[in-house]
């Protein structure tokens, strides 16, 4: 059981801190509470202590204090888990945000963030020397928190996930080591922070590939009245039997404000210009949607796009659903009508929605399971429940719809003729799972017992637990 920060515990670590880590508790006020409010209110929790390092070596005592003294610890990145794992009750948070140094080499195409960067900082920097990695949809989220669970965005088509793309990283490990590792340094923690990082240490340092990116891109939203749903999902699903990897979609329910009904909602992105984005998505198009806002823009003002959906504030809850790859369009309209009901019955909640990513595959699932700790490399349809809400007395009820729908859309696919029971994937995205959602108990897959083996190895006293814990195996126990 890991334990809250005493009063004397603080007075010990300040000693021990550099004067250019900042450590604040409750006394300091509105910079404390500043630090410790997260995206979604319900995620904000009383830390004992916040400390907001500088450098990779304080990062280093900050944790071995920690395990030392048996602490609660959280880190934070962007502060987006929306089930409060970037955040701790009493215990010891390690705030990134003093650490966002983002360099670009033009020559060896790889990009060097440290691990309180955004993806806006890393997008920005990246851009500026004509290149372009895979990141998040959402440019204000922290990159270490997406790459450590895998990490997919409107590149993964062309170049795979985020850890497909990650060449190295440096790792504070629970007894303060910093380590580096790649596939030559440290090659068993390098698998194992590739999708399941959240539970190794606190990265402070990614080295990413990046790609030529001299190009603008066609991205933005089409609007479908929700009786176009079964033609729109009709053709995605023809459209993805000759899909482009440069092409990709989100289809998402929402009730934007003044609607009287939900509507159906098409995030396009097509990395090459118009006249072919038009042709690849002619099938959304002559659907007549009612209204169009995509258009040619900056490679990094596309993950602004998402942005208004995903404001700071409110209470939220993320659901990962999965659906299968050739899209049920009978299941979809079921999942439509349940959203549009519930919105109706709950306005509270009209700021939610229902998204699922539909890009191609075929470079995801070129990497084989067993290359790293990522497990959802089936050939499924990622997806997520956005929940929002202000009532703090729904939060169960709301919350219990979102995993309702999770558990439909999982048995949906399970009762496919796309699943195969001895599959080794995991059907939900580990980003997306929250803390309660009761829907496997082997979150990695066929990775799993691999990943027990080197938490025993890395992480014994399981310091490292707010996200998808993993219960320690010694080696010989298997």
């Amino acid at each position: 059981m890991r334990q809250p920060i005493t009063a004397q515990q603080i007075k010990e670590l300040a000693v021990q801190l550099d004067p250019s880590t900042r450590l604040l508790t409750a006394a300091d006020g509105d910079e404390y509470e500043r630090l410790i409010a997260r995206w979604a209110d319900n995620a904000v929790k009383r830390a004992g202590a916040v400390s907001v390092p500088v450098s990779y070596e304080e990062v280093s005592k900050l944790v071995k204090f920690a395990s030392d003294n048996k602490l609660d610890l959280a880190v934070r990145g962007g502060g987006h888990s929306t089930g409060g794992t970037s955040s701790t009750e009493g215990g010891l948070t390690i705030d990134l945000s003093g650490m966002r140094a983002v360099k670009v080499d033009k020559d060896s195409k790889l990009i060097v963030a440290q691990g309180g960067a955004l993806w806006e900082d890393v997008d920005n920097a990246a851009i500026e020397k004509g290149l372009a990695t895979v990141g998040g949809t959402v440019n204000h989220t922290g990159i270490g928190g997406l790459t450590l669970g895998g990490g997919m965005g409107w590149l993964s088509g062309l170049y795979g996930t985020v850890v497909d793309n990650l060449v190295a990283a440096k790792v504070v490990v629970a007894d303060g080591r910093i380590l580096s590792v790649s596939e030559n340094e440290n090659a068993d923690l390098f698998w194992a922070i590739r999708g399941a990082g959240h539970n190794f240490g606190v990265a402070v340092e990614f080295t990413l590939r990046g790609y030529d990116q001299p190009n603008e891109i066609y991205a933005g939203g089409v609007v479908f009245t929700p009786d176009k749903l079964v033609p729109l999902v009709e053709g995605f699903n023809t459209r993805m039997k000759n899909s482009d990897p440069k092409g990709a979609g989100i289809l998402i329910f929402a009730k934007p404000p003044g609607m009287p009904v939900a509507v159906v909602v098409v995030n396009v992105f097509y990395n090459g210009d118009e006249a072919a984005a038009r042709e690849y998505f002619k099938f959304l198009f002559d659907l007549q949607p009612v209204a169009i806002t995509a258009k040619m823009m900056p490679y990094n003002h596309l993950n602004t796009l998402l942005n208004p959906m995903a404001t700071h504030g409110r209470r939220k809850a993320l659901k990962a659903v999965t659906v299968t790859d050739h899209i049920d369009v009978a299941f979809v309209q079921e999942l439509y009508n349940d959203y549009a009901q519930q919105v109706e019955k709950n306005p509270d909640m009209s700021a939610s929605f229902l998204g699922i990513e539909i890009h191609d595959t075929t470079k995801m699932q070129s990497v084989p399971l067993e290359a790293m700790a990522f497990s959802n490399r089936g050939s499924y349809r990622p997806g997520i429940v956005g929940l929002e809400w202000t009532d703090p007395l729904m939060d169960e009820e709301n919350r219990a719809w979102g995993r309702m729908i999770q558990a439909k859309c999982r048995q949906a696919v399970i009762d496919s003729k796309e699943f195969s029971g001895d599959t080794k994937t995991s059907l939900e995205y580990a980003n997306y799972v929250e803390p309660g959602d009761l829907i496997t108990d082997k979150p990695f897959g066929g990775n799993q017992q691999r990943l027990a083996i080197l938490k025993h190895k890395y992480d014994p006293d399981v310091m490292f637990n707010k996200t998808s814990p993993i219960t320690p195996l010694r080696a010989e126990a298997n």
